[in-house]
């Protein structure tokens, strides 16, 4: 009975397996993930691209989406954004939607590094060229010769614009090389910046599918044969669902604080609930705001372009305003911390790339609150501070008492017509003037005046 059992048991947990396989099996590789970029590429997009990819290959699969219109963005969130698609074992369509929407700079070498690159009617793809070095001309690129006006130094700067151009030109056609697309054209999309409109990109071979909408372009997906991590793989997505994934907490989160306009405020507000923290030790709630605003500054910061000489300044302008506070310098402290202050938020974000840098209103309505806050505020209430006490119990340290009896070393006095336990080294007599030298909680320590005297005549 006992072996029988035993038996059953291991049947139905081998049964059990096989069905668990079996669905495992029918069920996987029955979704498409839609992603959807829709804004400035940046660290924010980075890691919701790599989070959702991750996540495609955990649950398999069978295809991801990336639905894409932006102008740009930083070449550290595009390149490691490629990476992610290059080294996905989920094939990856990058599609260029909905109509009017584009795939601009960093968003070409996106849609090139794509195992299948799809656009929708009355898009374009293309200037490519990368936007710190917009100010050089295509002409002058490519002949690479100095002109004779040039002085030294500006020759030996367009010599490093034309050596990232290269790496920039080398770059996409690495991608168009891997995939088989239109190398010519990526080369001049960079050193040209010219753009294409999706039909003409179709037909020069700069793209894979033409699709009207996301169903069309599973349809005409289905079928097709791709190259994953060096495998070939035949795509077949009938049937399959779509799946939208949206970014999480974290990158919603990471989005606001990578704002150059919001990590510029954090700091500010951070530097600022310090600055009232070490000023009245205790309040804790500046110094708590203050620390947390900081850290979150410093994390954006170290995702963000940051030009190391604008930091500085700001600290440099935060710490001459408030020295214009404590010292006083007719307003020539204030006036170069000010000035430090603007040119430092003017070139603290080292990067051309549009909506990665800092409105100029912010930067006004900044240097005005620090002028207020760190020279008026902060001035007067250093005035304030160094004002004789006129209240409470320190008042009365320096202030004259009249002995009530004869006592030596403990005894009683009067002063502002409170009677008060005094000490004092020295025997003292009934009437007798003395002033207070310190205070040890409810006992005065005393010292007579004719002491005080002596040593003032000596």
């Amino acid at each position: 009975m006992m072996r029988f059992l035993q038996f059953f048991i291991s049947s139905l947990l081998f049964l059990a397996s096989i069905l668990f396989i079996t669905a495992s099996a029918n069920n996987e590789n029955h979704s498409v993930f839609q992603l959807t970029i829709n804004e400035i590429i940046g660290p924010a997009t980075d890691d919701y691209i790599e989070r959702a990819i991750e996540t495609a290959t955990t649950q398999q699969a069978a295809l991801i989406i990336i639905q894409m219109d932006t102008p740009g963005g930083l070449d550290s969130a595009m390149r490691s954004i490629i990476k992610n698609i290059t080294n996905s074992s989920v094939p990856v369509v990058v599609y260029v939607a909905p109509t009017g929407a584009r795939a601009a700079s960093a968003g070409t070498y996106i849609l090139y590094a794509s195992h299948i690159a799809a656009m929708a009617p009355g898009t374009n793809l293309g200037a490519a060229t990368p936007v710190q070095f917009g100010g050089i001309s295509p002409p002058d690129l490519q002949k690479g010769k100095d002109k004779t006006d040039k002085s030294a130094q500006d020759n030996n700067q367009n010599t490093m614009k034309q050596k990232i151009i290269n790496d920039a030109v080398a770059y996409i056609r690495g991608l168009a090389q891997l995939r088989g697309r239109n190398q010519e054209w990526a080369e001049k999309a960079v050193r040209e910046a010219v753009s294409l409109p999706a039909a003409d990109a179709l037909k020069i071979n700069v793209i894979d599918i033409l699709a009207t909408s996301t169903t069309d372009l599973l349809e005409q997906v289905n079928g097709r044969e791709v190259l994953v991590l060096e495998k070939k793989r035949r795509l077949n997505t009938s049937g399959l669902t779509l799946k939208e994934i949206n970014p999480d907490w974290r990158s919603r989160l990471l989005s606001v604080i990578t704002n150059p306009n919001i990590a510029y405020i954090l700091m500010l507000i951070g530097i600022y609930g310090l600055i009232l923290e070490f000023y009245n030790p205790g309040s804790i709630i500046p110094g708590t705001v203050g620390a947390i605003c900081l850290l979150l500054a410093m994390y954006s910061f170290q995702l963000l372009p940051i030009n190391y000489a604008g930091m500085a300044l700001i600290l440099l302008g935060i710490a001459l305003m408030v020295g214009e506070a404590f010292e006083p310098s007719f307003g020539m402290l204030g006036i170069g911390g000010v000035t430090s202050f603007v040119i430092g938020s003017i070139i603290l974000m080292d990067t051309d790339v549009p909506g990665f840098g800092i409105d100029i209103s912010v930067i006004a309505t900044f240097a005005v609150t620090s002028v207020i806050l760190l020279v008026f505020v902060v001035g007067m209430a250093i005035k304030a501070r160094q004002r004789p006490v006129v209240s409470g119990v320190e008042e009365l340290i320096g202030s004259e008492a009249l002995v009530m009896e004869d006592f030596e070393q403990q005894g009683k006095v009067n002063i502002h017509s409170e009677n008060w336990s005094a000490h004092c080294d020295t025997p003292l007599q009934k009437g007798q003037q003395v002033r207070v030298i310190g205070i040890d909680g409810l006992t005065l320590h005393v010292e007579p005046l004719s002491i005080l005297k002596q040593e003032l005549e000596q």
